[in-house]
């Protein structure tokens, strides 16, 4: 874990002051447009160290009583089974998680709303299910030459047709399994029917990324314009604020093309804009939240290099664009940093040198970086993570926590019984008979206490890995990146 640079209590506290600031701004009743991740947020985790992925649910929290959440979900999205890249589950089903998630901890899920609706079969089927399970289900309903018809837009003909979300706090929380969702339509189409009603309501909306309180070129900025390489979101400064206030603000490019055309919405629902640029609508608070720049620019230039390695990755299994890759070296270029600036590089390469085979680093809290290699019994990235229990336990390096005996039968399942080619040992494998040994040897269970000091660990293997290793990894916190390769030559790898 590097050094914190982020007050996580006090961006808690002023988030949820600069909520409830906005709800009083607009007599009582605020929809706010939730961008990025509510959950699991580990990319603000890396960049600003010391922010908890969960910290915008536990600001939400604050808010428990008045918050009410509704769930935006494309109807396209349902059609098409689109998924989710990191979980890898489909938007239909991750709407169910979501659910799931928000009640398990305490919080309200009024609705979900189906947008783009035109009685696609899959997301008939999916209102079904929904209403079956007892949930408040909507339709909203696509508008011809949207968003730039604003007269067709903001009538009876346009939002007009849309249901009414029939909602019962103070705060509604719109948010969606992914982009392109509908959510800002959702909240304006709320404010069009509610003025008809004569409810006074508002619009905000809350993004943690770009962090508008921050320079435009600032590493923290740069990661995001990195880690959002394959949607072509650019940072910049907001002309609209300038012009305003005579005050520089960051913004993206989509947020800032896309204001004019809601001010003029929202001039036509409630008589005039409450907002003079893109950046008066946010609400976000984390760049006051920053108490070490120094730290959170260091973890940011890490956070573009593993962006950079990830892209490089991509394209080589066929998933990514060859642009990514070029536009996150720009961005790498223009802050002066290169791969060398990542110390678990240049050791694992170097290892892989020494003795022709994959090999992985892995870099300590104190700079320590520890190496592993395969073997018959190991593969790199196993090798190194045993390695590094050791020295996290100060168990001597010729002690064997795990002899051939124990390994042996299980690669004799593995490869005998399961069918696997590759008998050696997976991290999570390791870890399961680390935890079998450790019931009787307490040299074993030493080592395993170790483990959740890997969280926040710095990793590089010379070789892509396996999808099984990669998510271990995850799990166990560590920032692990690959070379371009694989460990074959093969064309097809599981």
């Amino acid at each position: 874990m590097g050094k914190i640079g982020f007050d996580n209590n006090e961006y808690i506290r002023l988030q949820s002051q600069k909520i409830r600031d906005r709800i009083d701004m607009f007599g009582g009743k605020l929809y706010m447009e939730f961008g990025g991740k509510l959950f699991d947020d580990f990319h603000a985790s890396r960049v600003l160290p010391g922010f908890e992925p969960d910290s915008k649910v536990k600001m939400l929290l604050n808010l428990k009583d008045d918050a009410e959440i509704v769930i935006v979900i494309n109807a396209d999205a349902i059609e098409k089974n689109k998924r989710r890249g990191d979980l890898g589950i489909t938007y239909d089903l991750d709407t169910l998680r979501l659910i799931d998630a928000f009640r398990g901890i305490g919080l309200f899920v009024g609705s979900v709303v189906i947008t783009c609706f035109t009685g696609q079969p899959l997301a008939l089927a999916f209102e079904k299910r929904l209403k079956s399970l007892g949930i408040s289900v909507y339709r909203h309903y696509p508008i011809p030459d949207y968003p730039s018809n604003i007269p067709l837009i903001v009538s009876d003909e346009g939002f007009g047709k849309n249901d009414y979300i029939e909602t019962t706090r103070k705060l509604i929380v719109v948010t969606a399994p992914g982009p392109g969702s509908g959510k800002m339509a959702t909240c304006l189409s709320q404010l069009y029917h509610e003025h008809k009603r004569g409810i006074k309501s508002g619009y905000a909306k809350f993004e943690t990324f770009p962090i508008w309180n921050l320079s435009l070129k600032h590493p923290v900025n740069v990661a995001y314009e990195a880690a959002t390489a394959d949607l072509n979101d650019v940072n910049m400064l907001d002309p609209f604020h300038l012009e305003a206030y005579g005050e520089t603000a960051v913004n993206y490019n989509r947020d800032i093309e896309i204001f004019p055309v809601l001010n003029a919405m929202m001039e036509r629902i409630m008589g005039e804009s409450p907002y003079k640029s893109p950046t008066d609508m946010g609400v976000n608070m984390a760049g006051f939240a920053i108490k070490d720049n120094e730290a959170v620019k260091a973890a940011a230039n890490q956070e573009i290099i593993r962006r950079y390695y990830g892209a490089l990755c991509s394209v080589r299994q066929g998933m990514g664009d060859q642009s990514e890759v070029a536009k996150i070296e720009l961005l790498m270029n223009q802050l002066g940093i290169t791969v060398d600036c990542r110390p678990v590089v240049s050791a694992a390469l170097k290892k892989a040198e020494l003795t022709g085979a994959p090999a992985t680093a892995i870099e300590l809290s104190d700079g320590t970086v520890i190496t592993g290699k395969t073997s018959s019994l190991l593969g790199a990235s196993s090798s190194m993570l045993l390695n590094t229990l050791k020295v996290l336990g100060g168990i001597p390096d010729d002690i064997e926590l795990l002899s051939p005996t124990i390994i042996e039968p299980i690669q004799k399942m593995k490869t005998g019984v399961l069918g696997n080619h590759n008998p050696r040992l997976h991290i999570d494998e390791l870890l399961i008979a680390l935890s079998i040994c450790a019931v009787t040897n307490g040299t074993a269970k030493k080592a395993l206490d170790q483990v959740e000091k890997l969280k926040g660990l710095e990793a590089h293997s010379t070789v892509i890995l396996s999808r099984v290793d990669e998510q271990t990894f995850r799990k166990l916190g560590v920032n692990i990146t690959c070379e371009p390769k694989y460990q074959t030559k093969k064309l097809y790898h599981a």
